[in-house]
């Protein structure tokens, strides 16, 4: 059965509400004693009042429902300069309505204004930023490329948009990992570029954004700096060997030139010699050492209780006594060997440090090892009660040492080992009235 409109509903409710009253008026004027002139004109007043008021009626409830209807459809179409008028009467439903009409569209049109606002913001910083953006869609066609990413391709917007990957020979961004480095040709461009990958929705479906960055140059820039950082270093070091060898060198040859031979020639050759052996075995140490930082393996990762290892570790230092506050029960993933390695040269390095103070000696406070876990990162700290760090500007420079006997790797080699295990190394000083330097190990607990 088809429903009725919800006005014709009204126009009968109303008629059916005034029916009672029309046909008891009509009984006593017809059943009366009265002129027809009278029943027939009493009869057009009663019926017409009736049927007039209930049309009446029906209007009042359709027109402001028409209104908020043409309100909401303009509020649809955008069109937020259409209000509705309130007479502002109290206890009024239809006043009540037509204000929160209003508000609505009020409210829509403010996040209308900073929609557009926001869009034309990300627009201007996507059209400017020296960074490639594109996007595909669940099909793997492209429906977006910034000015950066069609100079990159070296084509227009309409040769772009709605192009298949494939066809544009640009399926390796859809492939491998989500962030590293690519080495490819763009339009004849050969480079090395830095590739990240992200998933967005749009209208309800799956969209691949892909950003390109050119490291080419930023890499050649690190490369040139490194070179002369090494130059630096190795020459420094070379120096430092060489111009001695070759003044005891230039003397012992001197003396060997000489006629008749100096008396003490034997003993000054053996001395020379011994020189020369000295700074050839210190340069050869420092060779070493190079050769040990610039082949760490990555590390073989591996579940490890961390007790264990850690007293495996202070069992090592005998010097003076270290105090192990512990940690929680854990197993973490991490490569031993090398971990082992960087708690070695910490703890040395804290012992090292409490030992230039006189009230240290051996009491036990002085060197603690702990460890905890927050926020899916484990955390191991060694502390100690020395002098602190005076300076930490070249804290990690390679071979650079302030012990006489220090090689100045052993902490450079520490934050590479946590840096390798996605980690890292920080050291802090304590904060005052304590004393003494705190070595903070942080490795992924996942």
């Amino acid at each position: 059965m088809k429903r009725l409109p919800h006005d014709r509903i009204v126009y009968l409710l109303t008629l059916l509400a005034g029916l009672p009253a029309v046909v008891t008026a009509s009984v006593f004027l017809w059943q009366g004693d009265n002129p027809s002139r009278v029943i027939w004109t009493l009869s057009l007043v009663i019926y017409g009042a009736w049927f007039g008021l209930a049309s009446a009626a029906r209007w009042r409830v359709i027109r402001p429902l028409q209104t908020a209807s043409n309100l909401l459809s303009a509020v649809r179409e955008g069109d937020f300069s259409i209000r509705a008028r309130a007479n502002n009467r109290e206890n009024d439903p239809l006043d009540e309505l037509h204000a929160e009409i209003n508000q609505l569209g009020k409210v829509l049109r403010e996040q209308r204004l900073n929609a557009i606002e926001a869009t034309a913001l990300l627009s201007t910083i996507m059209a400017e930023i020296d960074v490639a953006i594109i996007a595909f869609d669940a099909n793997e066609k492209l429906r977006l490329a910034n000015r950066a990413a069609r100079r990159l391709l070296n084509l227009q917007a309409e040769q772009l948009i709605g192009q298949s990957a494939e066809k544009l020979g640009l399926t390796e961004l859809l492939t491998g990992d989500n962030n590293h480095m690519l080495t490819t040709q763009f339009s004849g461009n050969t480079g090395r570029w830095g590739l990240r990958r992200t998933t967005f929705r749009e209208g309800g479906l799956p969209h691949t954004l892909v950003v390109i960055a050119d490291l080419s140059q930023a890499l050649r820039e690190e490369e040139l700096k490194a070179w002369q950082r090494l130059v630096r270093v190795l020459g420094h070091e070379l120096n430092n060997s060489l111009a001695p060898i070759k003044s005891i060198a230039g003397s012992l040859g001197t003396q060997l030139s000489r006629t008749p031979t100096p008396p003490d020639l034997h003993q000054d050759l053996r001395s020379g010699l011994e020189i020369i052996e000295n700074r050839a075995d210190s340069l050869t140490r420092f060779i070493q050492a190079y050769s040990r930082l610039a082949k760490i393996p990555q590390p073989a990762l591996s579940p490890t209780p961390i007790e264990p290892l850690v007293q495996r570790i202070l069992a090592l230092e005998t010097r003076i006594p270290v105090s192990n506050l512990g940690g929680p029960d854990c197993t973490i993933k991490l490569d031993a060997a090398q971990i082992e390695q960087v708690l070695i040269n910490l703890l040395k390095n804290a012992v090292d440090a409490a030992l230039e103070q006189k009230n240290c000696g051996r009491q036990e406070a002085c060197v603690r090892v702990s460890w905890k876990i927050a926020a899916e990162q484990f955390e191991l700290t060694v502390e100690d009660d020395g002098p602190g760090i005076a300076s930490f500007n070249n804290l990690f420079v390679p071979f650079y040492t302030t012990k006489p006997h220090g090689s100045g790797i052993g902490l450079v080699l520490c934050r590479q080992i946590a840096e390798n295990h996605g980690g890292s190394l920080i050291l802090v000083n304590r904060p005052a009235p304590q004393n003494g330097c705190s070595a903070q190990l942080r490795l992924p607990a996942g």
